[in-house]
C-alpha cells in the first residue's frame, strides 16, 4: 500500500477530501520524523513504538576482497509493533 493508497481509504472512511487527509498524513509522518530526528520516541497504544536506536561499531568484511572494513556507530529508526498488533496479524487472541 502506497501513502496515495491510504490517503484514499482514509478519505473514503472518513467522508474528508483526498487533500485535507493528505495533509494531515503528511503532518503526521513529518512529526514522527522530526520527534525521532531530535532523539525522542513515539508510542501508540495498540499500535507499536517508533524510537532511535545505536548501533555500536563493528568490523564486516568485504565479501568481494576479504578486506576487513570499519563500521562507525550509527543511530538507527525502529519500529516495535505491539502485542495487540502483533496478535491482530497472527490471528492469536490476546
Amino acid at each position: 500500500m502506497t501513502k496515495a493508497d491510504l490517503v484514499e481509504r482514509v478519505a473514503e472512511k472518513t467522508g474528508l477530501t483526498r487533500t485535507d487527509v493528505a495533509v494531515v498524513v503528511d503532518s503526521f509522518l513529518d512529526t514522527v520524523k522530526k520527534s525521532l530526528e531530535s532523539g525522542h520516541g513515539i508510542e501508540i497504544r495498540g499500535f507499536g513504538t517508533f524510537k532511535v536506536k545505536l548501533r555500536k561499531a563493528r568490523k564486516a568484511r568485504n565479501p568481494r576482497t576479504g578486506e576487513v572494513v570499519p563500521v562507525p556507530d550509527r543511530k538507527v529508526p525502529v519500529f516495535k509493533p505491539s502485542n495487540e498488533f502483533k496478535n491482530m496479524i497472527t490471528k492469536q487472541p490476546i
